[in-house]
């Protein structure tokens, strides 16, 4: 399943364009905004509410996959004189646009959080914001929350602070120009400062025992009117960067526990059970597991390019299902309160774009970090979010998975009957016989039926069976020998 939002053009576009509305349809997509809703964006966006710092003396700079239009997230890095790091990190200040209660406050809770297709994307807040005058676009101010964290020489965090101000990001960047210009030693130091940051973070997430899976993504293109498919691995910039990320949304959790006000994203602890069946998946795909290293430690050892090793990846993120979020009050701490992927308490702070609970997070560690209660708008919501989100949440997978469906049919569509090779990356407990195929080549990941138990992580010849962009469905079964 994707990680990232597809995107087609061209031909494939326009092939696609009469299913896409089926699937908007068939899960209550929401289609353009409210014209009352629009007419309170665009009046918020030509009078944002001023914030009482300046800091566009700041040179931030953005880091995004090429084409990324809601730019949230702006970063400036340096050294600190005494020794360690000083991470300035600026999140787009939605609450400065958006009134409590208006009518763009209610379409975004109806919408809560963006949504990606092939053709495009339904955005959180209208693209006069979200792409406008909201986002951290070069060259321009912009309201933000401007998270000061300042890290000791083996990158923990030890002081924070989090203000309202105005930022101006200097330049616009994309993973694969950043990583080049750390690959060749080019990258000025607030640039380079990301390398070394980001690998101090990953020393640490190993410490606490968190947990990062690197499984294929599909990306999807458009060639000559043709679909083509591909698997990527992220760049370790990515990898780096959303340490960052981890960081500000480990400090925003630290700031609201200690107030007795927040709301956290949680994950609990996966049982015993699920833990002993991923030490029999192990074993049965030859992955060596020894009972001395921890199951963080393994996972990070693993190549997902090796076929088994990307079978018991993929087996892995049954351990993070649960995930969810959970609002308190009053210094009572939910429990978990932890994320257990992460190994500390977190939260969702840095997307207020695209992700409804980040402007509600925000607003609460600004109260925190001034040692002020929080505005009544932004209690009022806590105990409804989770639900929200979750709703929010079930609606955007659903719509990753039917994009992806849709785009595998339409691939392999008048291809019944050849064969393909592929790794058996799942299969299920109380079926043996049906499980998940990932093929090598195009990148396909699909149901798999077969007569007798399937082979967990094991190559073999595959036979499509069925590939059908109406339904849409792709299924394989194994070749006869």
């Amino acid at each position: 399943m994707p990680r990232r939002p597809l995107h087609l053009t061209g031909a494939a576009e326009a092939a696609l364009r009469t299913a896409l509305r089926e699937v908007r349809a068939a899960l209550d997509v929401p289609g353009d905004f409210p014209r009352e809703a629009l007419a309170e964006a665009e009046q918020a966006a030509r009078t944002p509410r001023p914030p009482g710092h300046d800091a566009t003396d700041l040179p931030f700079w953005t880091v995004d996959p090429p084409g990324s239009a809601d730019l949230d997230q702006a970063v400036h890095l340096a050294r600190r004189p005494g020794g360690g790091f000083r991470v300035h990190h600026a999140i787009a200040d939605v609450a400065a646009f958006v009134a409590p209660g208006g009518r763009l406050d209610t379409e975004a809770h109806r919408r809560v959080q963006s949504l990606y297709f092939p053709d495009g994307t339904v955005p959180l807040y209208p693209r006069v914001l979200s792409e406008g005058a909201a986002g951290l676009l070069p060259g321009r101010p912009a309201p933000a929350l401007l998270w000061r964290i300042d890290l000791d020489a083996d990158g923990r965090a030890v002081t924070t602070d989090v203000r309202r101000a105005l930022v101006r990001s200097r330049d616009r960047l994309d993973y694969a120009g950043v990583q080049r210009l750390l690959d060749t030693g080019t990258a000025v130091e607030p640039v380079a400062l990301l390398a070394e940051i980001g690998r101090l973070r990953q020393d640490l997430e190993a410490e606490r025992g968190g947990i990062s899976l690197d499984v294929p993504e599909q990306e999807v293109h458009e060639h000559d009117g043709a679909f083509l498919l591909s698997y990527r691995s992220p760049l370790p910039v990515e990898r780096w960067n959303a340490q960052l990320s981890l960081l500000t949304g480990m400090a925003a959790a630290a700031l609201m526990t200690a107030s007795g006000t927040g709301i956290l994203r949680t994950l609990p602890t996966a049982p015993d059970g699920a833990v002993t069946r991923l030490r029999r998946t192990a074993g049965a795909l030859g992955v060596d597991w020894p009972h001395h290293v921890s199951y963080a430690a393994l996972v990070r050892s693993l190549d997902p390019g090796e076929p088994r090793h990307a079978a018991f990846l993929q087996e892995c993120t049954r351990l993070l299902r649960g995930a969810g979020y959970s609002a308190f009050t009053g210094g009572r701490l939910p429990s978990p309160s932890v994320h257990a992927a992460v190994a500390a308490a977190y939260t969702h702070c840095t997307a207020p774009l695209r992700r409804l609970v980040d402007r509600y997070a925000g607003e609460l560690c600004l109260a925190a970090a001034a040692g002020r209660e929080p505005p009544d708008w932004a209690s009022a919501a806590l105990a409804g979010l989770p639900k929200e989100m979750a709703r929010g949440a079930r609606r955007a997978a659903a719509v990753e998975r039917a994009c992806v469906d849709l785009v595998e049919a339409a691939a392999l569509r008048g291809r019944v009957g050849e064969l393909f090779d592929g790794v058996v990356v799942d299969v299920r407990d109380s079926e043996p016989d049906v499980g998940t195929v990932q093929l090598e080549h195009p990148a396909v990941v699909a149901r798999i039926e077969g007569d007798g138990a399937l082979p967990l992580g094991e190559r073999l010849r595959v036979r499509l069976t069925r590939a059908d962009p109406a339904e849409p469905a792709v299924v394989f079964a194994p070749a006869a020998r």
